[in-house]
C-alpha cells in the first residue's frame, strides 16, 4: 500500500491545497492530511476548527485522512503511519528553496521516506493561506480561493 503525509497547518485550506490534495489522492492508496500548529504564525483557527474545515473540504476523497500531528516531526509522523512519501506542493520558484531544504533535512532524518513535489495548478499558483487572511480582514470577497465552508468560516471570523 502506498501511504503518503501531506503536513501542513492549513490556515485556513485553501483551493490550492485541494487541487494538491485531489491529486495526491489519485497517486497514493492512503493520503494522511496533517494538521500541525505553526509555531512562527498566530494561528486564524484553533486546530479542531482546521481539522473540521479541512475534514469537511475532503469529505468525498474516501482515501484520505485529516489527523492532527502536532509536537513531532513530520518524518516520525510519517514513519508512525507507515508512509513512504511526504507530499508537498511548490507554488513558484520562491517557494523552492525552503522545501528543498526541509526535503534534504527530511532525507538525513530518514533515508526511507521520499519528498514528493506537486506544482500547483496555474488557477492556484499565486494562492496562501496567508494572503486569504488578509484579503478577509479588509472585508475582501475570498469566495474564489476557498471551499465554501472555509469562506463562511472566515466571515464569521472577521464579522466579530
Amino acid at each position: 500500500m502506498r501511504i503518503a503525509v501531506y503536513p501542513g497547518s492549513f490556515d485556513p485550506i485553501t483551493n490550492g491545497h485541494l487541487d494538491i490534495i485531489k491529486r495526491g489522492a489519485k497517486l497514493f492508496d492512503k493520503l494522511y492530511i496533517a494538521l500541525s500548529e505553526n509555531v512562527s504564525k498566530q494561528s486564524l483557527f484553533t486546530l479542531e476548527e482546521r481539522m473540521d474545515l479541512t475534514r469537511e473540504a475532503t469529505a468525498d476523497l474516501k482515501n484520505v485522512e485529516v489527523v492532527v500531528a502536532s509536537h513531532q516531526l513530520t518524518v516520525d509522523f510519517a514513519t508512525a503511519i507507515q508512509a513512504s512519501v511526504i507530499l508537498r506542493g511548490l507554488r513558484a520558484a520562491t517557494d523552492f528553496e525552503y522545501e528543498f531544504t526541509m526535503a534534504m533535512t527530511n532525507s538525513k532524518l530518514n533515508a526511507e521516506i521520499e519528498t514528493v513535489f506537486l506544482t500547483a495548478d496555474n488557477e492556484h499558483m499565486y494562492l496562501s493561506s496567508s494572503m486569504i487572511k488578509e484579503i478577509a480582514k479588509f472585508s475582501g470577497d475570498v469566495t474564489n480561493f476557498v471551499p465554501p465552508c472555509v469562506a463562511t468560516a472566515i466571515g464569521a471570523k472577521f464579522d466579530d
